[in-house]
């Protein structure tokens, strides 16, 4: 969150004077990068040859090429060789601790992709610590080299306590405080809770006007067509969920900036294709459209950065101008920023990057430093990193899951319907479905008869003596092991799945020791573990080398047949998405938020 304390020193009318005198060619530049040609997000343009001065950290003005010449010397002369010149990418909606890594650890990742300025929901960490984690976070992110701005959490927990156990309760007076203490909080964050909302809920509605009245803006998450009229008019104004091109033109229609979520194809964070359909199709404009990345794990974080969404964008059909706006300037409008970043107008930060023509990055200057050159980090980033923020010690003693009973259900002695967990590719909608289940004589082969997987949620947060609950996946995938995750959104309860209750424990044993992480079994042994030891979500590694970790581990998740990829496998508990979760408490089934047994009698029907 550099960019707010760095226009402290000096004044800024010190700044924009200085810059006026070096952009009038009276004092000279602290940089030209020269011989370039520029992509003006304001035009959805390409032009040049043409060359930027930078002093003071920001730019100064955008020049024909050589003029430089004609006045006092620069300190710094830097040949773009031909390359194009854009803003540094403008993320509108992520979650840093989805990434397993800290802030100051993310920033290494988005920087190499050219991404200077993310707009951040810690609602995750807030799910576990409450306004402790949320302003860990923010501390956090004031060390690392990034404009690192929040969106305040806004749905933690994100239902009713009597549907599942979090360990933070962010009320509308915690809200309204974490605004007025904190100047990066600059939104809501995305109000997830959208029945409630819809419905009148009286904490929602008062969560939302703790924004409204004080001018920020409200972001969203919801599902539904039929739903969009009634969110809309409860003040929100931003959704990164439009899943087709009819929901994303519903959304344009009723004044609601549509994100577009461009992730790892093989994710459930990838919409993109489908919600583009509104422009591409509908022929809505693109000046109301964003692109985002939302949940990147770190490996993902490497290889499907913003700067592959909008490449992906222009796959899909948008120009090179267009894509690359609307990754930079049309973000930094949405949060009312573009006269700070977004573009390369005079007075802007000097958050650059240059491109070649496939829009793939070789440099990022942030700031006017430059970090990145040639695709690998610079000596000045380099030592930046060198000096991370550490979290509390409270951070690192987060995962205290009680005197636990058997991890599996009993066996029933009699046919039953199960209520059992669909899972549907991407991963996202799981679907609600009546199994009859004929008991064999164990589990295992009834398990193999109905294509079934265990599945176990377990408080751990230390707010009850052992609470879990016992549900079914099916057509799950998993042959043989089990799985487990500190990360089961958004409570962020511990989920295991398994084909047996023994390597169900060893899985969870990995989990609880390391204060969370997450695990695969096969054989009955640990075959691959990310460790996560901050909040149970997050890494204090480099994200190089979590990134390295993931990979060991989604190779060994494939390995044992899971058919959703662990981040999807991480959304089971999430029980505001339909049509039916698992917490702590039970099965919950969705938009009817009501708990339902694993087991009822069978029925004829």
């Amino acid at each position: 969150m550099a960019s707010i304390t760095r226009l402290s020193v000096p004044p800024l009318w010190q700044v924009t004077q200085h810059l006026a005198a070096v952009a009038a060619g009276r004092k000279p530049a602290d940089l030209v990068i020269t011989d370039a040609r520029v992509l003006s997000t304001y035009t959805d343009r390409i032009s040049g040859p043409k060359e930027i001065w930078v002093a003071s950290g920001r730019i100064a003005a955008v020049k024909p090429l050589g003029a430089h010449r004609a006045g006092p010397a620069p300190a710094a002369i830097y040949s773009a060789q031909g390359g194009i010149l854009a803003p540094g990418l403008c993320d509108p909606h992520i979650h840093i601790e989805s990434s397993m890594v800290t802030a100051c650890a993310y920033a290494e990742a988005a920087l190499l992709n050219g991404t200077t300025t993310i707009f951040c929901d810690s609602h995750e960490i807030g799910n576990v610590m409450d306004v402790a984690g949320v302003e860990a976070m923010l501390e956090d992110a004031r060390m690392a080299p990034l404009s690192i701005f929040l969106t305040v959490p806004s749905t933690v927990p994100s239902t009713s306590p009597e549907l599942e156990t979090a360990g933070g309760d962010l009320t509308p007076a915690k809200i309204g405080a974490l605004f007025d203490r904190w100047p990066e909080a600059v939104a809501l964050g995305e109000k997830m809770d959208f029945v409630p909302v819809v419905m009148g809920d009286p904490r929602s509605h008062g969560i939302i006007a703790e924004a409204l009245k004080r001018g920020r803006p409200v972001s969203g998450h919801m599902y539904g067509r039929e739903f969009v009229a009634p969110y809309a008019a409860s003040g929100v104004t931003d959704t990164h969920e439009a899943v087709d091109r009819d929901i994303a033109d519903d959304f344009a229609d009723a004044g609601i900036w549509v994100f577009l979520r461009g992730g790892n194809p093989a994710t459930p964070w990838n919409s993109i294709e489908q919600a583009l359909g509104a422009v591409k199709d509908y022929g809505a404009s693109h000046k109301r459209f964003c692109i985002c990345t939302d949940d990147r794990d770190a490996d993902d974080l490497m290889t499907f950065g913003l700067d592959w969404v909008a490449r992906e964008a222009v796959r899909l059909g948008m120009t090179r101008e267009q894509a690359w706006a609307m990754g930079s300037l049309h973000g930094a409008t949405r949060f009312g920023m573009d006269g700070e970043i977004g573009g390369l107008g005079g007075g802007r930060r000097a958050d650059i990057v240059l491109l070649d023509d496939d829009l793939r990055v070789q440099n990022t200057w942030y700031g006017g430093t430059l970090m990145v050159e040639r695709a690998k980090i610079t000596p000045a980033l380099e030592e930046t990193l060198s000096v991370r923020y550490r979290y509390p010690e409270r951070a690192y003693d987060t995962v205290h899951v009680g005197k636990l009973g058997p991890l599996i259900p009993a066996l029933p002695d009699r046919p039953v319907t199960v209520n059992a967990i669909g899972i549907e590719l991407p991963g996202i909608v799981l679907p609600h479905r009546r199994i009859p289940l004929i008991p064999g004589k164990v589990w295992a082969d009834t398990l193999t008869d109905h294509n079934l997987t265990f599945v176990t949620v377990i408080e751990r947060h230390g707010l009850s003596d052992g609470r879990l609950a016992h549900g079914m996946l099916h057509d799950f995938g998993l042959r043989d092991g089990a799985v487990a995750s500190s990360i089961g959104h958004d409570s962020h309860n511990i989920i295991l799945a398994g084909t047996s209750e023994a390597d169900m424990q060893i899985a969870l044993d990995a989990v609880t020791a390391a204060h969370g992480g997450i695990a695969v079994v096969q054989g009955g042994k640990l075959t691959a573990f990310v460790p996560l030891p901050i909040a149970g979500l997050m890494s204090d590694k480099r994200v190089t080398e979590v990134a390295e970790e993931t990979r060991v581990l989604k190779t060994a998740w494939d390995s044992v047949g899971c058919r959703i990829p662990y981040m999807g496998f991480n959304l089971i508990p999430l029980s505001v998405i339909p049509e039916i979760r698992i917490t702590d408490m039970g099965l919950v089934t969705v938009p009817q938020m009501q708990i339902i047994p694993l087991f009822e009698p069978l029925t004829n029907d």
